[in-house]
């Protein structure tokens, strides 16, 4: 097999790996609500299976993983969703990391490196600082910090902690704020909705309670905050 078409057939697996990583991370986010319920259905293995849907999600190029971040403060809490945010982003990274050294033959790094503001570009491409502050840009910044990082093969573990030097903090913070969001919404909203319904005599179907599967140590098993 000649050399142009080895070198055609990797771009090609390129391409069809970044597609195959777009359609998954739509379908996930594009059927939320199925995934909420898939989790509150599973119990225990709610947490495993949040930190893997999470993995993939944010291991896909361009991927915008705040619904899932906020999903996971709601769904276990601001402590246990931000270790499962944690968690994940470990994983996507390594992911990422993995994925983009088999889509690298596809990326331009020069080129890429041009598309970036100013600023960003003080840093040495490839460096710790340049990985970290790349992925501070939405969408975009993050996809080119990791393809970067592997098309120069730095060290994966350069690759994870810029990246979670970034993302932890954020997801950390959209945790916190889906479970307050969610505990206002039900002690203003649906529980005064509910009583008033009830008052009135007006059938609202009630709410499925989401699970907060927390271990516990003393039991061995998890509890369930509704």
């Amino acid at each position: 097999m000649s050399p142009r078409i080895v070198q055609l057939l990797r771009r090609l697996e390129a391409v069809g790996i970044l597609l195959a990583s777009f359609a998954l991370a739509a379908i996930v986010v594009s059927h939320r609500p199925w995934v909420e319920h898939l989790l509150a259905d599973l119990g225990p293995f709610a947490m495993p299976l949040a930190v893997l849907v999470f993995a993939i999600v944010a291991s896909a190029p361009f991927s915008v993983t705040d619904a899932l971040a906020i999903m996971n403060g709601v769904l276990f809490g601001p402590v246990w969703g931000s270790v499962v945010n944690a968690v994940g982003l470990v994983l996507a990274a390594v992911i990422g990391y993995v994925i983009a050294l088999r889509t690298s033959d596809a990326f331009d790094v020069k080129k890429n490196v041009e598309r970036l503001p100013t600023w960003a570009r003080h840093f040495q491409i490839g460096s710790p600082m340049f990985l970290i502050v790349v992925r501070i840009i939405p969408g975009l910044g993050g996809t080119i910090a990791t393809q970067t990082a592997a098309a120069l093969r730095v060290p994966i573990f350069r690759q994870i902690y810029t990246m979670c030097a970034i993302a932890i903090p954020i997801c950390t913070v959209l945790a916190v704020f889906g479970t307050v969001a969610s505990d206002y919404l039900e002690a203003h909203v649906f529980e005064p909705a509910q009583s008033y319904a009830e008052r009135h005599h007006i059938h609202i179907p009630r709410r499925r309670p989401h699970p907060h599967p927390i271990p516990s140590a003393a039991r061995g098993a998890t509890t369930v905050r509704q």
